[in-house]
């Protein structure tokens, strides 16, 4: 990752201040106060990954506030941050919740006015992900905004290690290659909100979290053939009428969203660069269909192309 700020080498009384300084310079308009007595110590370290942008800070203890006004300036709102604990401590608070990340924990971080307090030695990885990413699977950030996705969760896991390892691996991928990994990462975080927000779900849940909770599902196993309404209802503990109902209210059917969707990644795989060793068989199979013939019938009828002439259509041209 590439090194922005560092206290290491810089006059003791002038650190906090150049901090200050740099946060302003990337726009960052925190607040912060200093919560120890000792040296101040900081490090902020970025890296870009497609639409992504990746920023690890390491900083003594500090609270930080975003403020309505700095927000204001900040003028990001379609955007969203998603914070890994790396070490240390970390407590979120914004609207009407507060929660405590420790090493291992992650937490998304709404564009609304938000506390974060840091405990010394705390380290922290940010990424800044358009919000629509998030909330076209999982509905408004509001619900899960500050609610820690914990260590506990193989999901939460598994997106931690990828992003560790991202971030030191980075500089060896192509843009094309570093944003197709982002992406990657990004469903992995999405598995892991859903994951945890089936956890506080009350029994019946709402309407929107159970279509929500099923989208997600959907997400995470697109490359099951074996994915179908029934399983996708008993994934989300409710019968099959009542998920077919809840999709009809809004204008849906499940089969079709499932196939739509299967669809539409299989779509952006054929399209995407670092796809092109993938068989159109391999392909399918990764995207749920059962064979190619099946794949290449529904794909013809969706996107009016076969599977090969789309990808040659898009300047691939591979099969």
């Amino acid at each position: 990752m590439r090194l922005l700020f560092s206290t290491d080498n810089l006059p003791v009384n002038t650190r906090f201040k150049r901090w200050l300084e740099t946060l302003e310079e990337q726009r960052l308009p925190l607040e912060q106060e200093r919560l120890g007595s000792g040296p101040f110590e900081a490090k902020l370290e970025s890296a870009t990954l497609g639409p992504l942008t990746m920023t690890r800070v390491s900083e003594g203890p500090l609270r930080s506030e975003a403020t309505p006004r700095a927000i204001r300036r900040l003028g990001d709102e379609g955007w969203i941050s998603v914070a890994f604990t790396l070490a240390g401590a970390t407590t979120v608070g914004q609207r009407d919740r507060t929660s405590k990340q420790r090493q291992g924990d992650l937490v998304v971080i709404e564009h609304q006015p938000t506390v974060i307090t840091t405990s010394p030695g705390n380290q922290s990885l940010y990424l800044k992900i358009p919000r629509e990413r998030l909330e076209s699977v999982l509905g408004p950030a509001r619900r899960y905004a500050a609610l820690t996705m914990g260590a506990e969760l193989a999901t939460a896991t598994l997106a931690m290690s990828f992003f560790e390892e991202l971030s030191r691996m980075h500089h060896r991928l192509d843009p094309v290659t570093g944003a197709r990994m982002g992406s990657i990462g990004v469903d992995l975080i999405v598995a892991s909100i859903a994951e945890r927000i089936a956890l506080d779900a009350p029994l019946p849940a709402s309407g929107d979290i159970l279509v929500q909770r099923a989208k997600a599902h959907v997400e995470a196993h697109l490359g099951d053939p074996a994915l179908d309404p029934p399983r996708l209802a008993a994934a989300v503990g409710v019968s099959l009428r009542r998920l077919q109902a809840l999709f009809d209210e809004r204008g849906q059917h499940v089969s079709d969203w499932i196939w739509q969707r299967r669809l539409e990644v299989a779509a952006d795989r054929l399209a995407d660069p670092t796809c092109t060793h993938l068989t159109i068989d391999t392909l399918a199979g990764g995207c749920g269909f059962a064979s190619r013939a099946h794949f290449s019938r529904r794909f013809k009828g969706r996107f009016g192309l076969a599977p090969s002439d789309f990808r040659r259509a898009v300047g691939l041209g591979l099969q």
